[in-house]
C-alpha cells in the first residue's frame, strides 16, 4: 500500500485514504437519501437504519474532535463498553432523519480531514480503541463507515461501498486494533502463526503464543497457516458481518500451509465491537 509523509501529525499518510474517507461518506449519504422509511430494521442488528445513521454521523464527529486535539471519553475500549456507550449516544440524540444525518456524516468527515490535515501540537488522540496516530485514526473512521454503510445498503437493498482500495486502507487500523479484540476465551492456550493475504493485495502476519497475540504488517517467517481472503469479504470477517464458512462458500477463502485447519478458527478468535 503506497504512502505518503505529512498530514497533521508528520507520520505517514496512506495513499488514496482522503478519497476514501470522501467518497465512502458521500456514498453513504446517497444510500440513506434513497430510503423510503429510516424506521427500517437492520439486518442482524437490534438497530433501525435512522439508529446506524445517527450513530454514523455521532462516530464521525467523535473523531473529528479526536482529530483536532478535543479528547473525548466513548467507553472502556472493550466491545461491551463500545456497545454501552453506544447505547447512550443514541438516546441522547433524537434526529433518526435520512437527510439531516446523510448531510452530518458527510460534514463531519470533512471536518475529520480538514483538523487531520493541520500540524498537530497536541499528543496522539485517545481514541475509544486506545491511543492511536493520525494515519491510524484515519483508518478508523474509514473501517467504521464501511461496516455500517455495508449495514445500511444491505438494509435499505442498495449495493454496498466495500471495494479492494477501500479495505486494503482499513488495515492499518486493524492491525492495531486486533490485539484489543481478542476473545481470550477461544484463544486460550493457542500457539499459531497466520499469514493473512488480500487476495491481489496487502498482507500481514498475527502470532498467537499460548493465547497472547502479536500482530506484524508483514508476514512472519514460517506461518502455520496462509490465509488468502478475497478483500471484501475478509473486512466483513473481520467487523463480524460474516462467517468462515460463509466466506468459504462463496470461494472467498483458501488456506494452506502446515496447519491449514487453523485456517477456519481464525475469525472466531475475536469478538468485533
Amino acid at each position: 500500500m503506497e504512502s505518503v509523509s505529512g498530514q497533521g501529525d508528520g507520520g505517514t499518510w496512506p495513499m488514496g485514504l482522503d478519497e476514501a474517507i470522501r467518497g465512502t461518506a458521500a456514498d453513504i449519504a446517497t444510500t440513506l437519501r434513497g430510503a423510503p422509511d429510516t424506521g427500517a430494521a437492520v439486518p442482524g442488528s437490534r438497530w433501525t437504519v435512522g439508529e446506524a445513521a445517527a450513530h454514523l454521523a455521532q462516530a464521525n464527529e467523535l473523531m473529528a474532535q479526536l482529530a483536532d486535539g478535543k479528547a473525548r471519553r466513548h467507553g472502556d475500549g472493550t466491545p461491551r463498553g463500545l456497545a454501552e456507550a453506544n447505547q447512550l449516544a443514541l438516546a441522547a440524540f433524537a434526529e433518526r432523519r435520512a437527510e439531516p444525518l446523510a448531510a452530518m456524516i458527510v460534514e463531519q468527515a470533512d471536518a475529520f480531514l480538514r483538523s487531520a490535515a493541520r500540524p498537530v501540537s497536541h499528543g496522539e488522540p485517545v481514541t475509544p480503541m486506545g491511543p492511536m496516530s493520525l494515519d491510524v485514526l484515519g483508518s478508523y473512521l474509514l473501517t467504521h463507515m464501511l461496516g455500517h454503510g455495508y449495514d445500511l445498503a444491505r438494509a435499505l437493498g442498495r449495493p454496498h461501498m466495500l471495494d479492494r482500495a477501500r479495505v486494503e486502507l482499513t488495515l492499518p487500523f486493524l492491525i492495531t486494533a486486533m490485539p484489543r479484540v481478542v476473545d481470550t476465551a477461544a484463544a486460550a492456550g493457542l500457539t499459531a502463526r497466520y499469514t493473512i493475504r488480500l487476495r491481489g493485495g496487502a498482507g500481514f502476519g498475527a502470532t498467537f503464543t499460548d493465547g497472547a497475540l502479536t500482530v506484524i504488517p508483514h508476514p512472519p517467517s514460517r506461518p502455520d497457516c496462509t490465509i488468502l481472503t478475497e478483500p471484501v469479504a475478509f473486512l466483513l470477517m473481520a467487523l463480524g458481518r460474516l462467517g468462515p464458512w460463509g466466506a468459504a462458500a462463496r470461494g472467498g477463502v483458501l488456506a494452506w500451509g502446515r496447519k491449514p485447519w487453523l485456517a477456519p478458527r481464525f475469525p472466531t478468535l475475536f469478538s468485533p465491537p
